[in-house]
């Protein structure tokens, strides 16, 4: 019995000793939890991951894109941005990794970050041929405006927000005005996501301008339109995105590159948990859906985090080593 207790007792010191070593290899893990959904979602998947899973002590800051690039890059803090869109970036960004500062991870958003004029999904089963913006043209009937339903509208991205240029312009180049369109403000993100949920509860027509991953497209199916043309860089630089550009032609919505970037100096202490960060992604209609329970149950980031690893580890499991897997559920 002695025998079989100082047995029992080696083996738990031993185990901590483990534990201890894989802290001490991970250390300590600055994450950026940046302003919006998604990312401050992710950022709570990956302390919760890393700490429980690797033994890793994380400490989360407040992140936005720019500030936090421009910390990572001069002073080599947070250790790690977990969902950076990096085309507002990338040229410096490509400078910091060719000079070893910065690595590119995992493109967290398998999908990239996608935008683009959109329409219920209930509305394209029942017209299979609208296919395309130009094709949603053709039947103004199905997209009354809000405030005249004798005419029919595009509902335009928030005021003050870049999208807001874009969606004009592509209005403007698309001729929708001439065909009894109007260019509807929403206002803002609220008004925008309030005009989809009227459309839904009152089973209208809706045509517009949204982006994905969000909670929106996961509570409400919609379908995105082709603009029929491949993305002009050159020409969306030059003009799409350029207030009040005088002549703009039909384009498409940029595919937008997201990463998880990290810092030369936590690549280099992290261990196996870098094994983690690299191999992370997730898909754009599994994060609609996180975001979605989020908005429904009032979470936080955390809570959404929490539920993303509950309902589904199918998915997460992939991302680390069996005993790793292990070691999260028991967490949980």
């Amino acid at each position: 019995m002695k025998k079989l207790l100082a047995s029992t007792i080696l083996a738990a010191g031993l185990y901590a000793l483990a534990g201890s070593a894989q802290a001490a290899e991970c250390g300590e893990v600055s994450i950026a939890e940046m302003n919006w959904a998604s990312a401050g979602v992710a950022a709570h998947v990956d302390k919760f991951i890393l700490e429980n899973g690797y033994g890793c002590t994380v400490t989360l800051v407040t992140g936005d894109t720019m500030p936090t690039f421009a910390s990572m890059n001069e002073k080599a803090q947070p250790d790690m941005a977990p969902e950076l869109w990096v085309n507002a970036v990338r040229t410096p960004l490509d400078a910091a990794i060719k000079e070893g500062r910065l690595i590119e991870a995992a493109k967290i958003l398998s999908e990239g970050g996608v935008e683009g004029w959109w329409i219920p999904k209930f509305l394209a089963d029942a017209h299979p041929d609208i296919k395309t913006v130009q094709d949603a043209l053709k039947h103004p009937e199905l997209f009354p405006a809000p405030e005249d339903a004798s005419k029919a509208a595009v509902h335009n991205c928030p005021s003050g927000w870049n999208c807001q240029v874009s969606t004009a312009n592509l209005y403007k180049a698309i001729e929708a005005e001439k065909l009894g369109f109007q260019l509807v403000d929403t206002g803002s993100a609220a008004g925008l996501d309030g005009s989809i949920a009227n459309a839904f509860a009152k089973k209208t027509g809706w045509l517009g301008y949204y982006w994905a991953p969000t909670a929106i497209l996961g509570k409400y199916e919609m379908t995105r339109l082709s603009f029929g043309v491949d993305h002009d860089k050159k020409e969306w630089d030059a003009c799409s995105a350029v207030p009040d550009c005088p002549s703009p032609k039909v384009n498409s919505y940029p595919v937008s590159d997201v990463f998880t970037v990290v810092t030369k100096s936590f690549a280099d202490k992290a261990g196996v948990a870098m094994d983690y960060v690299k191999a992370r992604k997730w898909d754009n209609g599994t994060v609609n859906k996180v975001l979605a329970w989020m908005d429904e149950n009032q979470g936080t980031n955390e809570d959404a985090a929490k539920h993303f690893l509950e309902e589904f580890p199918d998915m997460w499991t992939q991302w680390v080593a069996p005993d790793v897997a292990e070691k999260v559920k028991a967490a949980l």
